[in-house]
């Protein structure tokens, strides 16, 4: 007699691969919850790790301990660690970021005022990013492959290495120095008008372009060694199409990830950049809010740029998807 064998354990198995869109936004999704809750809560923590009094460290210590005994009591840090995580979320629920120790103003209306001019700054700097990145990557790899030109590619790398390597606070400084200083050129400080945006922008996407431009060099090289490459140039086809066409979208998709953790950085890097040239963004305020050790403050920063770095990961993890589904979803 033939054992019939149940099919239920097999469409159980199975139901990811017939629903592999499915399965992956709830892996991202997923993740990017446990992401964000685990954001949440290291900047609860904050005030918490830090040795001694947190509203003490912020006012001084010379400060009135009545003063001290109303901002803690304000601040909820008199009640138990569970009921303040509580009143945490909840008020974080509802867009409420609480208020500065120093500036008494209300976190969010702070950050709110200064963020548009840090995404401008970032976004702008990425938009240079690949508009340097890519043409001179692609360049690079079409006049050097092959072996050839090889003082060209040395000469490149080495100057790529070099610049990279180099800090972007002190890529500005030396802007302000040459452009502003010595040549009288653009203004070194404040926004005021499309100049003031160039010294900023091109502090933070000069090392960023010329990294990606390495990156994106060698992914095409690789590309136009492929065999589907070759097949193309059998075919006769015009040079431009072959690179436009087949090689770039190719090469670029392996760079995706990389673009992503840039654009992140550059959202982060616009911390000391915005200093040198007292831009009115999150950077001054970050930095004095560090200073002054305003603990609410420093906790509404984290979990903006935190939350902005997840939500461009999950973007750059969508985008990946849409490109190059069948791989990217087969990994998930």
């Amino acid at each position: 007699m033939t054992e019939v064998l149940d099919p239920l354990p097999h469409r159980a198995v199975d139901r990811n691969r017939d629903r592999p869109w499915a399965h992956f936004w709830r892996r991202r999704l997923i993740r990017f919850v446990v992401s964000l809750w685990a954001l949440v809560t290291f900047s609860f923590l904050i005030v918490h790790l830090v040795k001694g009094d947190p509203v003490r460290a912020s006012l001084g210590l010379t400060a009135d301990p009545g003063l001290v005994a109303a901002r803690r009591q304000e601040l909820g840090l008199n009640d138990p660690l569970f009921v303040q995580y509580w009143n945490f979320l909840r008020h974080l629920f509802t867009g409420d970021l609480g208020v500065g120790i120093g500036s008494r103003l209300p976190v969010m209306e702070t950050i709110t005022d200064r963020l548009g001019n840090t995404l401008q700054l970032a976004i702008l700097a990425f938009l240079v990013v690949v508009v340097i990145s890519v043409p001179l990557g692609v360049g690079m790899a079409i006049v050097t492959r092959g072996g050839r030109r090889r003082i060209g590619e040395l000469g490149f790398t080495s100057t790529a290495v070099a610049i990279a390597s180099i800090p972007e606070f002190l890529l500005a400084v030396g802007l302000v120095s040459v452009l502003g200083v010595s040549w009288q050129w653009l203004p070194i400080a404040g926004k005021e008008g499309f100049s003031s945006y160039l010294m900023p922008v091109l502090a933070l996407a000069i090392g960023p372009a010329l990294a990606l431009a390495r990156l994106i060099r060698i992914e095409t090289l690789s590309v136009l060694g492929a065999d589907f490459v070759r097949t193309a140039r059998s075919k006769r086809l015009r040079p431009r199409l072959i690179y436009l066409r087949h090689a770039l979208p190719n090469a670029l998709t392996a760079t995706l990830t990389i673009g992503g953790l840039l654009l992140s950085g550059l959202i982060t890097g616009t911390v000391l950049v915005e200093t040198v040239f007292a831009w009115p963004g999150l950077g001054p305020t970050t930095v004095a809010a560090i200073i002054n050790k305003d603990f609410p403050l420093i906790q509404g920063i984290v979990l903006i740029y935190g939350g902005l770095i997840l939500t461009i990961t999950l973007l750059v993890d969508v985008l990946l998807a849409v490109v190059d589904p069948r791989s990217t979803i087969r990994e998930s």
